[in-house]
């Protein structure tokens, strides 16, 4: 992030309600990245992952009572191996979804503030929150070249900790995940914002956290 970002918290309007923020998107779009700056820069101490929730999951579920949660989103199985990369990834979002939902109950309980990001979060397979301001958005990437160079960052940056050439290998699987995450936002209404550029994305998404805000805060006036 360039340090002009870099400033006090952004009000958020006098709603007295706890923010949710939820960046979905497919592997490798910048959803950390995005979701981290935009806690940072709106004051929100809490931000978590649903790869965070599955990964909690899958020590306590075994692979044989839980398969689809003991893979990569882009390589799971479809049901009995049948079915595409979609039909494994929907497997497997529907049981991360019941972790997430625990999670989110829990911020929505306790009134705290939450960054979420993760590529579960399917537009269209949450159900509506209430008694928070809630902001739903995608990112997608939709030149194929960026997209890939996302992942050679990410590598360099992680000190080879994840396998880039796992990435690479799977791509066009990860962009059928991304298509259907898009088609699913543009279904239910649910803002793409287009990360080729870390610092504009972050904006955007700050900027449609701030409109919600804004007329929550009239709502209840």
């Amino acid at each position: 992030m360039s340090e002009s970002l870099r400033f006090e918290p952004l009000p958020l309007g006098d709603s007295g309600l706890p923010v949710i923020v939820l960046v979905g998107g497919a592997t490798g779009t910048g959803k950390s990245t995005v979701g981290t700056e935009v806690a940072y820069r709106l004051g929100i101490r809490r931000v978590t992952s649903t790869d965070f929730v599955r990964e909690t999951m899958r020590a306590f579920l075994s692979r044989e009572f839980m398969p689809s949660i003991h893979y990569s989103s882009f390589e799971v199985p479809g049901e009995n191996g049948i079915g595409g990369v979609v039909d494994g990834f929907l497997d497997q979002t529907r049981n991360v979804l019941i972790g997430v939902k625990a999670l989110i109950g829990r911020a929505l309980q306790e009134g705290w503030s939450l960054v979420l990001e993760g590529v579960h979060l399917v537009p269209g397979m949450l159900a509506p929150l209430e008694g928070a301001t809630v902001v739903h958005c995608v990112l997608a990437i939709e030149d194929e070249d960026i997209h890939e160079s996302h992942f050679w960052v990410r590598d360099a940056a992680s000190g080879g900790m994840r396998p880039v050439q796992k990435y690479l290998d799977a791509l066009p699987d990860i962009r059928l995940i991304q298509d259907f995450i898009v088609d699913q936002a543009r279904r239910s209404s649910v803002p793409v914002v287009e990360n080729v550029d870390i610092d504009q994305a972050v904006e955007d998404v700050i900027g449609l956290v701030r409109a919600r805000a804004e007329l929550t805060s009239a709502a209840r006036i």
